[in-house]
């Protein structure tokens, strides 16, 4: 999988050398791609000649005024850089959606300057855009992707089977390391959060320092890994910061952040009292849970196991990379597990979201095909609804107390998760270490950047050297000054998974290839107690090709009646009817058409 990497692939030094992490991949062609967005067209973009090197240009093109899909343009002279690539779970009103990812247009258009893609950490709204935008940067020789060992894991994983080997070249640093791309150098400094080897970055340029905090907080006592390196924080701080982009997501909350050990002292205590199966609901890339699972069945003489697709080869991962080191015997196949009594079980799974395709949705709806729950099992649901969510998850909660089950979750006992990013305090302690000229809040919503800019004021900072970034607004910085320069085209690009939920092909959906391919509006209306079909499903179609006239739609209907009325039945998880609905309808009118509309599904309970 390894290969050496070659000097003339980026102008690229490791300053603090060591063991080389370098892979290469090979391309497939899995996905269909589209440079155009949904968002940010129009005459008031601003065109943009070259930043030259009296200035620093930096572009967020997600993560502001949002949670999720996090990356940022930082250009210099003739270098042009990307911090992080995520992407963004679509919310309640986006169904028939998978994903929502940045538009890379920008970037795209100038790639002769571009330098490579910087990694803070292996979470999906940091990393999840990658086999979507990747190939939508078009360049001779592999994208260098700079990141730490267990984010570079998750990544080759995830371009491996979008089949982008031959398209990128994974770098592994860790915090400390320094790398330079041509007139810039990025700095890597080690930060707690849910995630081993999580990191800031400072880009170092002739004009000014610029820090992306990533995600972070200040954990004394991480589960994983070592503590924030305040050291380097402080190092860099007294060299002087032109400019600090914080993480907000919690500025919210007054303090600090509990340490990770809450979590992992509620788990044991939860596991040591249950008497059935134990399910524990968490993000697939969050390794520490299941580290902390493997410690409370070793406590309690029991075994664990991962269900969910994403989340068995994450653990792979981090067993290869040796984040995760079980004892013999103890992390087992899900097969094996199911054949232990309950009492022994422990099952770690996805979907702690709410999450359509997700482990954890399927066995609230009864659909798993392997996993069954019932009177007297404990699910342990260790995540806080991500802001959207909250509908979906409360209705996935609610069909597990239907099936029996004791549920364990923030809403009532808070030490089931602990968030990953910094308090109020923690903030300040951020803006103190580094003391900034200027200031921008990021990965937050638009209460959450206010209130930064307010919590900014009382470290002593002017109120208007803290900037509200938009997505696509551009700010440059001079070594004194900081102006905001209009917009370039930006906004959201809709990721629409086709097929079954493993083997799919991809379109990445825009404004104007919704307009090119049309769409169908599948209306369902089920009973809300025993989730039986009351009326539809019907479809209505919206610029579609001929081929896909009234007699297919109804043909498209009835397969989907079929597939409705095989469902179990029991309260419908509505998360879940959505996938099958737009799985069933989108196979059905590609063999009649080759085609591919967005499907969207309405399901109506009563």
């Amino acid at each position: 999988m390894r290969r050496p990497r070659r000097d003339d692939e980026a102008p690229e030094r490791v300053e603090t050398p060591r063991s080389g992490h370098q892979r290469g991949r090979q391309q497939r062609g899995a996905v269909r791609p589209s440079p155009e967005s949904t968002g940010g067209g129009g005459s008031d973009l601003t065109p943009l000649g070259p930043v030259g090197t009296d200035r620093v240009r930096v572009i967020p093109l997600g993560g502001v005024g949002e949670i999720g899909k996090n990356m940022t343009v930082v250009e210099f002279g003739q270098d042009l850089v990307l911090l992080d690539c995520g992407g963004k779970f679509p919310e309640d009103n986006q169904r028939g959606i998978d994903l929502i990812i940045p538009d890379v247009t920008y970037v795209a258009e100038r790639m002769r300057n571009f330098r490579g893609i910087l990694i803070t950490h292996g979470h999906e709204d940091h990393i999840g855009g990658l086999p979507y935008i990747i190939p939508q940067l078009k360049s001779s020789t592999p994208i260098p992707i700079y990141g730490p060992a267990l984010a570079l894991g998750f990544i080759e994983r995830k371009l491996l089977e979008a089949r982008l080997e031959d398209q990128v070249d994974l770098r592994e640093v860790k915090g400390g390391d320094t790398i330079q791309l041509g007139e810039i150098k990025a700095e890597f400094i080690r930060v707690t959060h849910t995630i081993p080897d999580a990191c800031a970055i400072a880009i170092h340029t002739p004009v000014g320092t610029i820090v992306d905090t990533g995600d972070f907080k200040f954990d004394p006592t991480p589960v994983m890994g070592k503590p924030t390196d305040e050291a380097q924080l402080k190092r860099i701080g007294n060299d002087g910061v032109l400019a600090l982009f914080s993480d907000t997501t919690r500025v919210e909350t007054e303090g600090s952040t509990p340490s990770e050990v809450v979590v992992q002292k509620r788990m044991e205590e939860v596991i040591g009292k249950a008497k059935a199966q134990i399910v524990i609901a968490t993000f697939a890339s969050n390794v520490s849970r299941i580290h902390m699972a493997i410690s409370a069945a070793v406590k309690h003489g029991r075994k664990v196991a991962v269900a969910g697709r994403s989340m068995e080869q994450n653990s792979r991962v981090a067993l290869d990379l040796g984040y995760l080191d079980p004892p013999d015997g103890v992390l087992i196949p899900l097969d094996e597990l199911l054949r232990q009594p309950k009492e022994k079980r422990i099952i770690v799974c996805t979907g702690s979201q709410g999450e359509a395709a997700a482990a954890l949705a399927r066995i609230a709806a009864g659909e798993h095909p392997k996993i069954r729950v019932s009177k007297g099992d404990v699910i342990f649901v260790s995540a806080s609804p991500i802001p959207g969510n909250e509908d979906t998850v409360s209705h996935t909660i609610d069909n597990l107390f239907r099936q029996g089950c004791d549920v364990v979750y923030s809403a009532i006992d808070r030490g089931v998760h602990v968030s990953g990013h910094a308090g109020r305090d923690e903030l300040l302690k951020m803006i103190r270490l580094l003391r900034p000229k200027f200031a921008a809040p990021i990965h937050g919503e638009y209460r959450h950047m206010m209130l930064y800019r307010d919590l900014c004021e009382t470290s002593g900072m002017r109120r208007e050297n803290v900037l509200m970034p938009e997505i696509g607004g551009v700010i440059e910085f001079t070594k004194d000054s900081a102006n905001q320069k209009g917009r370039i085209k930006a906004g959201n690009v809709l990721v629409d998974r086709l097929g079954d939920r493993e083997e799919g092909q991809v379109v990445l959906r825009t404004r104007e290839n919704l307009t090119r391919d049309g769409f169908v509006v599948v209306t369902i209306v089920l009973d809300r107690v025993s989730g039986e079909l009351i009326a539809g499903p019907e479809l209505v179609g919206k610029g579609l090709p001929p081929e896909l006239n009234a007699n297919v739609l109804r043909e498209a209907e009835g397969e989907l009646r079929r597939t409705l009325e095989r469902k179990k039945k029991g309260s419908p998880q509505y998360g879940y009817i959505v996938q099958r609905t737009k799985e069933t309808i989108g196979r059905a009118l590609y063999r009649r058409s080759r085609s591919r509309p967005l499907i969207l599904p309405v399901v109506t309970e009563l």
